[in-house]
C-alpha cells in the first residue's frame, strides 16, 4: 500500500496521534499464523490473565476490550445498577469526552464535581454522595477517578486509598479510568498494584492505546465481589473481540522487557523537557495552569498567539475563554521534536 502520510510530521495535540510501537507490531505478527480458539480462549489471552494476576494480585480478572470508552462503560455498568449514580470530576472523560456513552449505554446518572486540578478528594465526593434511600434521587453507588487525570495530574497511592476508604465506608465502589495508567506508574515509580488493588480500587480501565497499541484496552476486575455480569456486559456493549489473541498480544508486549514503562517514562520525560525549556526562557504572556507530572503541559497564553503557533505545530485548546491549551507528548516524541516546538513558541512569544 502507498504511504499517504509524512512519517516525520509531529504534533503536540494528543498521545493518540502517535503510531504503533514497532515492538507491538512485532508482537501482533508473532501471534499470527495458524488457528487459535476465538473469543478469548486462546493462549495469548490465557497468558494475559497470568500477567495481570502477577501485577494486581491472584484475585484479578482481565477482559480485553477495543477502546477506553468501552472499558469505562463495561466497568461501570458491572458496578452499578440501573438506579445508581457515579460521582466523578467535571473534567472526567466519562462526563466530557465520551459523547454521553455512559448515560446512554449504562442508563446511569453522573454526579460531577468541579475541581481545580482534576482530582477528587473525600470532601469533594461528599458534596454529591448523599440521598441514599431517597427515591427521588439517583443513588450514588460508585466513584470514578482518572489516573493520570485529564489535567495531567497524579493521585498518590495514599490519595487513592483515602478515596477508596471513604467510598467503601459509604457503600460505594471505586473505579479507576486508567487511560494513561502507564504514565502514572512511570511517574510514581511504584508497581501498578500500589495505587490500584493495594489502594482499594475495585475495577480498573487499563489503557494501552495511548502508549503504543492499536485499539487494545482492558477491564481489570480487582475485587470480583463488587462486580456482576461483566462477561455478559462486554458482549452486549459490543466490546467482545472474536480474534482476541491479537489484542492480548499487544497488551502482553507492554509488559515484556519493561516496554510499557519505558515508553510511558519517555513520554513523561519529553513533557518535563518541554516545560523546563520554556521555564528557562521566561517568555512574556506564558503561564501554566497545572503542574507537569506526566506527559501533559497545560499552558495559558493569548488565543491569537496560540492560533499562530498552531499553524506550525498542532495542539488543542483546553479552555478558549481562559487561553488554556494542552500540549501532549507521546512515546515517540523526540528531544528534537520538543526543541523545535520550543523554538516555535519562543519565536512567537518573544
Amino acid at each position: 500500500m502507498t504511504t499517504l502520510h509524512d512519517p516525520n510530521w509531529r504534533g503536540f495535540a494528543s498521545d493518540n496521534y502517535a503510531g504503533v510501537h514497532p515492538e507491538v507490531i512485532t508482537a501482533i505478527a508473532e501471534a499470527n499464523g495458524g488457528h487459535q480458539i476465538s473469543y478469548g480462549e486462546d493462549l495469548y489471552t490465557e497468558r494475559l490473565h497470568e500477567v495481570m494476576r502477577e501485577q494486581f494480585g491472584a484475585q484479578a480478572e482481565v477482559f480485553p476490550v477495543f477502546n477506553g470508552t468501552g472499558a469505562n462503560v463495561v466497568a461501570l455498568t458491572s458496578l452499578v445498577p440501573r438506579w445508581g449514580a457515579v460521582v466523578a470530576t467535571k473534567t472526567a472523560h466519562i462526563h466530557s469526552d465520551e459523547g454521553g456513552a455512559p448515560e446512554k449505554v449504562m442508563g446511569l446518572k453522573l454526579f460531577v464535581v468541579p475541581t481545580p486540578d482534576g482530582k477528587l478528594t473525600p470532601d469533594l465526593i461528599a458534596t454529591e454522595a448523599w440521598g441514599w434511600g431517597d427515591e427521588h434521587r439517583a443513588q450514588p453507588l460508585a466513584v470514578s477517578i482518572t489516573q493520570t487525570t485529564e489535567l495531567g495530574t497524579l493521585y498518590t497511592p495514599a490519595e487513592v486509598r483515602a478515596i477508596a476508604d471513604y467510598a467503601h465506608a459509604n457503600g460505594m465502589a471505586l473505579h479507576m479510568d486508567g487511560a494513561r495508567v502507564w504514565n502514572a506508574a512511570a511517574a510514581l515509580g511504584v508497581p501498578f498494584a500500589a495505587f490500584t488493588s493495594d489502594a482499594g480500587v475495585d475495577i480498573l480501565s487499563f489503557g494501552g492505546t495511548k502508549n503504543g497499541l492499536i485499539a487494545a484496552e482492558a477491564v481489570v476486575v480487582l475485587d470480583p465481589a463488587r462486580v456482576e455480569g461483566l462477561i455478559f456486559l462486554r458482549k452486549t456493549t459490543m466490546q467482545l473481540s472474536s480474534k482476541m489473541r491479537f489484542m492480548s498480544a499487544q497488551l502482553l508486549a507492554l509488559f515484556e522487557g519493561g516496554l510499557g514503562l519505558a515508553a510511558a517514562g519517555h513520554a513523561n520525560a519529553m513533557a518535563t523537557r518541554l516545560r523546563a525549556a520554556l521555564d528557562d526562557l521566561t517568555l512574556p504572556g506564558l503561564s501554566y495552569s497545572q503542574e507537569t507530572q506526566a506527559n501533559a503541559v497545560f499552558a495559558v497564553l493569548d488565543n491569537a498567539a496560540a492560533d499562530r503557533i498552531r499553524e506550525k505545530v498542532r495542539f488543542y485548546d483546553w479552555d478558549r475563554a481562559s487561553g488554556e491549551v494542552r500540549w501532549m507528548t507521546a512515546w515517540d516524541t523526540t528531544e528534537a521534536d520538543v526543541d523545535a516546538f520550543v523554538e516555535v513558541i519562543r519565536a512567537e512569544l518573544s
